[in-house]
């Protein structure tokens, strides 16, 4: 259903939108020639409208309808969420936000965080950049931001764009700007902004700009490029791909179980270290050492807080991914579906070949749940699991599933204390720094977190073997 603010999707409405463009784009032109802009003021301008760019495509990611192949080798933030199906609608008429694309919008928001963002203040501070919001500049930055709100709002949303893009797509469109924004920023710290001779480089500035936002339009409007590059080049890795929402087989439900949500949430736990590979977790941990070596209470807990933050949002997630769904016999079909999206998440079929194993968790040994897996199910071209469950031996009766086996591996205390005893032969060596009488407690724990990553992986790798078998 189109917005009913949309206008209709025809060649006059995309055509207007590109004069639009055209237009907010050559507007610091008239700045540089009628009001005495320089490369500043004009860093300024582009700098806010990247940053915007920069929302509005986190934005633009969360409603694109098509599915994100991925990047081979790249773990996103909160990647989990990338094997959700179904979304949410916020607003009747708007399309709905999917968990799925999660991921790649945290993505465009944390390359900003923690490269331009921080590289953007550095320079601003070494090369002593100066300017005043005039209301000249400020019209100009309100024509920019003006173009980017109403090409989302008209023709993202409006024009039903949202359905023939993907979020790893849209992830294009910041890297660009942010060049745009290093290259005038290249020019305005080698003082080419004099009025004598500098007219001609802002002027060229702009004209590049305009000509790079033009040619953006048209790729994202027309779905093609002018250039014809692609002719030339070999072709990349797909950024696009049919949304991978399932249908619901016919058959009405017979029975159904619900996950256990305790046994899901200490499942997290693990899933929070996860959390920190990656650039934002990274320069969380990077912030922590660095307050923790200053000594500064303030700057500890505000490094605290973000982790915290990093933390709870890997359980919320964790949880949207496996405590909202449950476990439905349709027929000969066995459905995962999520409760609180309304959707399938996979669809198995059930025969005398269908592969079942029993899932060796943590969670649930220690709290007595069960978790199944169900190897190359065809729905989702994938392994999947099915639980935790409070009781898996019911789970399997009532889905009548054909599970002949549902015991874990016995408990073996010699694992338990061999790998116990080498975890705190590991954990002896950043302890002993504390004990030191000439180590500060400061440089203990600098010297502690820096080196924490050579420690977790073996304390970690020994406290799950011990835990898996307790």
């Amino acid at each position: 259903m189109r917005p009913p603010f949309g206008p209709p999707d025809s060649t006059a409405t995309r055509l207007l939108g590109g004069v639009a463009v055209v237009g907010a784009n050559l507007l610091p032109l008239v700045g540089v020639f009628a009001w005495g802009w320089d490369l500043s003021s004009l860093l300024v301008a582009y700098w806010a409208e990247a940053f915007s760019t920069v929302l509005l495509a986190a934005a633009k990611a969360l409603f694109a309808e098509r599915g994100s192949p991925g990047i081979p080798g790249e773990i996103e933030p909160l990647h989990e969420l990338r094997e959700k199906r179904g979304g949410w609608r916020f607003r009747s008429g708007w399309p709905p936000i999917y968990p799925r694309n999660v991921p790649f919008a945290l993505s465009i928001l944390g390359f900003w965080l923690v490269t331009v963002l921080p590289l953007s203040v550095f320079y601003w501070l070494a090369a002593d950049l100066r300017f005043a919001l005039s209301p000249d500049l400020a019209l100009g930055i309100a024509a920019l931001l003006v173009a980017q709100a109403s090409d989302f709002a008209f023709e993202y949303i409006g024009g039903d764009e949202y359905a023939e893009v993907s979020a790893q797509e849209i992830v294009r469109t910041p890297t660009q700007l942010s060049l745009v924004v290093f290259s005038v920023g290249l020019l305005a710290g080698t003082g080419a902004d004099g009025r004598a001779g500098g007219l001609a480089v802002l002027a060229l500035v702009v004209i590049a700009k305009t000509a790079t936002s033009t040619y953006r339009y048209y790729t994202e409007h027309v779905g093609r490029s002018p250039v014809r590059l692609g002719e030339w080049l070999p072709d990349g890795p797909r950024d696009s791909e049919p949304p991978p929402e399932l249908d619901l087989p016919d058959a009405e439900v017979t029975d159904r179980v619900a996950v256990d949500a305790r046994s899901v949430l200490l499942g997290s736990v693990g899933a929070v270290l996860f959390g920190f590979a990656n650039r934002v977790g990274l320069l969380a941990v990077l912030f922590l050492v660095f307050a923790v070596v200053a000594g500064d209470p303030l700057l500890i807990a505000l490094a605290l807080l973000v982790i915290l933050a990093i933390a709870s949002a890997r359980v919320l997630s964790y949880f949207l991914r496996y405590g909202t769904v449950e476990y439905q016999r349709r027929g000969d079909d066995l459905v995962a579906y999520d409760t609180a999206l309304e959707a399938p998440q996979w669809i198995a079929a059930v025969g005398p070949r269908t592969d079942f194993e029993v899932r060796n968790a943590i969670a649930d040994r220690l709290l007595g749940t069960g978790t199944l897996t169900i190897s190359d199910v065809e729905s989702v071209d994938r392994d999947v699991r099915l639980g935790p469950v409070r009781d898996v031996d019911r789970a399997v009766e009532k889905l009548d599933l054909p599970v002949r086996e549902t015991d874990r591996p016995d408990r073996d205390p010699a694992v338990i204390a061999a790998a116990s005893i080498l975890a705190l032969c590991f954990l002896a060596v950043p302890a002993g720094l504390f004990a030191a009488p000439d180590v500060s407690d400061g440089l203990a724990w600098g010297v502690s977190l820096v080196f924490a990553p050579f420690f977790l992986v073996p304390v970690g790798a020994l406290v799950w073997a011990a835990l898996s078998r307790i």
